[in-house]
């Protein structure tokens, strides 16, 4: 119980935060910026997915993360990607890798809009990629494949992202 109710008490906060933040963005923008943004818009509009933006784009998967969806992304942040082994995501972003770099990608999406309430109840998530991916829900917080959640809920026309401090590898990789 403690764990649900610290992991709902940060998804309000949050809400409220990336709330302001839209609210912001619609202020500056005019009528565009009323449109809520889709998942490549909500990563590409936070400097802590700089990483993942550049991922997402050299392996073609930007039409398909704008697309209707919906989607569930896992995003990690460029923290998660900095612990990755020296040159491995520079090796990722070669043009000659990109079906790796697909498959670690989508294997941090999951078709469906699945909010931080409902991942809470999960034991499993089965990815775009094909692969599982173990949910973990302890006192501590919750984990997905052994990657920690750190913010949930970032909603975007097309799904949901919920923020991980780790890059999720899929078996194969």
């Amino acid at each position: 119980m403690k764990i649900a109710v610290k992991f709902l008490t940060s998804i309000a906060l949050f809400g409220f935060l990336a709330g302001a933040a839209f609210v912001n963005a619609a202020h500056h923008e005019g009528d565009e910026a009323t449109k809520k943004p889709n998942i490549v818009e909500v990563a590409a509009g936070n400097e802590d997915f700089t990483t993942l933006v550049a991922a997402v784009q050299a392996a073609d998967l930007v039409d398909v993360l704008s697309s209707e969806g919906p989607y569930t992304v896992f995003a990690p942040t460029n923290e998660a990607f900095a612990k990755l082994p020296d040159g491995t995501v520079e090796m990722l972003l070669l043009p000659e890798n990109k079906d790796k770099l697909v498959a670690i990608l989508t294997y941090h999406v999951v078709a469906g809009d699945v909010s931080a309430a409902e991942v809470v109840g999960l034991t499993e998530v089965t990815t775009l990629q094909g692969g599982t991916a173990a949910v973990i829900v302890t006192e501590e917080g919750v984990t997905i494949d052994g990657a920690k959640v750190l913010i949930t809920d970032l909603d975007a026309s097309n799904g949901v992202v919920h923020v991980i401090d780790t890059v999720m590898m899929p078996a194969s990789q």
